[in-house]
């Protein structure tokens, strides 16, 4: 359970990064850039602080293997912020949210190849429902072709969305790395990565303001956000995950409808009614099936 309520609290505070990126003023690998910057320092500073005092550095025995699961499960992830932050530049957020959680339906038929976790009729009519939902809401139904919808943008989500879910199930892999240690590495790894992609010309004229949610985007949204959202991973089932991944999009609707003021249409309405339908869904003791 207490796995449970780091994951949810997680993702509740990822559902306002939409509202916060857009007041940075930054572009998506500017942000991208920072938010691991702030991270590597906050989490790397409690990270040795940690070490020191309880002098286990040399205790566990840590798999070589689980460091390069770390360095694919960060390259995962700074890809997937890329492409998430491009998005909401393109698209409101409520539709680069939606579109891009589509995640946990990607999360739930790869555990199902992975982990071999079974997936059961009435498993899939939920989280299918939550697929309509947000396709309804990422407004298909204003598009006359396929290719017209994925023209408008909704492509970065997408992709975003891939790399979300590939993020979730490398990181199920790493059992004996510290969750500190695991986002430390795949932080640095990102500033590394991003360095020499970063367009300094962009920092010259942010406002207190700015800077800002810059830094609440840095330290909160990433740094004690992922030091969460990896802590309570590896105790939760692919289909968990795929449940209490909703309550970001849910949180990101909510703040851009009463802080933005965007306001969806019935059909968008609809998708978000259905949204919360496919998460009411508890696969707790359905044909035996254990949840974390």
């Amino acid at each position: 359970m207490y796995a449970k309520t780091k994951f949810v609290v997680s993702m509740a505070i990822f559902g306002s990064i939409g509202l916060f990126s857009v007041k940075t003023g930054l572009p998506s690998i500017e942000l991208v850039f920072v938010r691991c910057l702030c991270a590597s320092i906050l989490l790397g500073t409690i990270w040795g602080f940690h070490t020191f005092k309880t002098k286990q550095k040399r205790k566990n025995v840590i798999p070589h293997q689980e460091y390069l699961i770390a360095l694919l499960c960060g390259v995962f992830l700074i890809i997937n912020w890329v492409f998430f932050f491009r998005s909401i530049e393109v698209l409101p957020i409520t539709v680069a949210v939606s579109i891009y959680h589509l995640a946990p339906v990607i999360v739930l038929l790869l555990g199902s190849f992975i982990f071999k976790e079974k997936i059961t009729g009435t498993g899939l009519v939920f989280f299918f429902i939550c697929l309509l939902g947000t396709l309804l809401v990422g407004e298909i139904h204003q598009h006359s072709t396929i290719a017209e919808f994925l023209s408008s943008g909704v492509l970065l989500a997408f992709a975003a969305a891939f790399f979300y879910a590939l993020t979730s199930i490398a990181g199920k892999g790493i059992q004996v790395l510290s969750p500190l240690l695991t986002t430390v590495i795949q932080t640095s790894l990102g500033v590394l990565l991003l360095m020499p992609l970063v367009n300094w010309s962009h920092f010259q004229h942010l406002t207190f303001e700015n800077w800002m949610y810059i830094v609440i985007t840095g330290f909160i949204h990433t740094g004690l956000v992922f030091y969460l959202f990896f802590s309570s991973l590896r105790e939760l089932k692919a289909q968990t995950i795929a449940v209490l991944v909703f309550v970001d999009p849910i949180v990101a609707i909510l703040l851009d409808v009463t802080m933005m003021n965007y306001h969806p249409d019935v059909y968008q309405l609809l998708g978000i009614l259905l949204v919360f339908i496919g998460i009411s869904y508890n696969p707790k003791k359905e044909r035996g099936l254990e949840v974390a």
